[in-house]
């Protein structure tokens, strides 16, 4: 496990050094002036150059990568030209907004998705397994925006039940600050009014955010189950009398678990890039609202150092997904 955990993280610095690249030659191919959005129209040609030296924009674009990258070797993540502040300050403040919606909907992909997709494959051709299958091309159909407008209008505009937008209500303080997940502060805390607002405000984002996930879940598994059901093994263990809550949990789950699990490690990465058009469609201020604005004003810095962030934590995940195989099945070893 150690060699492997060494190549991987091997792998995970030229993951960076590739991300970093591509980042940066891209952001800096669109025309534009960041610092002409930070100073404003009226500014001096000599404000307009301190601006420019204040965060290093006068060097050549070989001169300004290295010495980003030299930065971020030591955990200096920039200062971002939109917000005036250091991006890694930035990062901790909107982050959490992001892991509570991504959670949240991840939990949704596995406790809905597994088992709609566990009971279609062993009851194929039932009226459940109709309306699964319908769903999950639905939502894997349905655009996210367009989806999240619909449960706006529908829960919010027509029925009233649910908020619209944000993370918690007017009226409603936040939780002290512990771990920037608004539901398990109000939980540390016993806040009940903030859990119980930060939970209905969760309920339409998260939706949407894992719907398309979800229906991929539900399809993988049902294709998986209906797999390893037509087994040798598995008819062998029915006709040795083997009980039915046994040969699920032994036989079937075990086995058509493992591309599941291979795909709910590629969806935190879709997750949390979804989340970027979730968080605008619903004023989610996470770390995808705040992704948006910085490529609004161009803000080179930033836009690198969330692209790197995310490139990492996927990369991270799927080290985690490839040693859960080793617990689902002891016949695949770490290379």
């Amino acid at each position: 496990m150690t060699v492997f955990l060494v190549r991987r993280l091997g792998f995970l610095l030229f993951v960076v050094f590739g991300v970093s690249i591509i980042t940066f030659v891209i952001s800096h191919l669109v025309p534009a002036d960041p610092v002409g959005l930070v100073a404003g129209k009226e500014a001096s040609p000599a404000k307009l150059a301190l601006i420019r030296h204040t965060y290093g924009l006068d060097q050549p674009l070989p001169v300004q990568y290295v010495a980003y990258m030299g930065h971020l070797l030591r955990g200096d993540l920039g200062l971002s030209t939109f917000s005036r502040r250091p991006v890694l300050d930035d990062f901790l403040d909107y982050f959490p907004a992001t892991v509570e919606l991504t959670l949240f909907s991840m939990l949704l992909c596995v406790g809905v998705g597994l088992p709609l997709g566990v009971y279609s494959g062993l009851q194929p051709r039932g009226w459940l397994d109709h309306l699964t299958r319908i769903i999950s091309v639905a939502g894997t159909a349905m655009p996210l925006f367009w989806f999240g407008l619909l449960l706006q209008l529908f829960f919010y505009g027509q029925l009233g039940w649910l908020p619209e937008a944000g993370r918690l209500g007017l009226m409603q303080a936040a939780p002290r600050r512990i771990t920037g997940l608004f539901t398990l502060d109000s939980l540390l805390t016993l806040n009940l009014p903030a859990l119980g607002d930060s939970l209905k405000h969760l309920v339409l984002p998260s939706i949407t955010l894992a719907i398309s996930s979800l229906a991929l879940v539900v399809r993988v598994t049902r294709a998986s189950v209906l797999d390893v059901v037509s087994q040798d093994y598995v008819r062998t263990a029915r006709a040795k009398g083997v009980p039915r809550r046994a040969l699920i949990r032994r036989h079937i789950l075990r086995n058509a678990l493992i591309p599941t699990t291979t795909l709910l490690g590629l969806q935190v990465g879709n997750l949390l890039s979804g989340a970027f058009l979730v968080e605008v469609v619903f004023s989610w201020p996470g770390i995808g609202l705040y992704s948006t604005n910085t490529i609004r004003n161009f803000d080179y810095q930033a836009i690198m150092s969330i692209t790197i962030i995310v490139a990492v934590i996927y990369s991270l995940v799927n080290t985690v997904i490839d040693l859960v195989y080793t617990q689902l099945d002891p016949r695949i070893e770490l290379g």
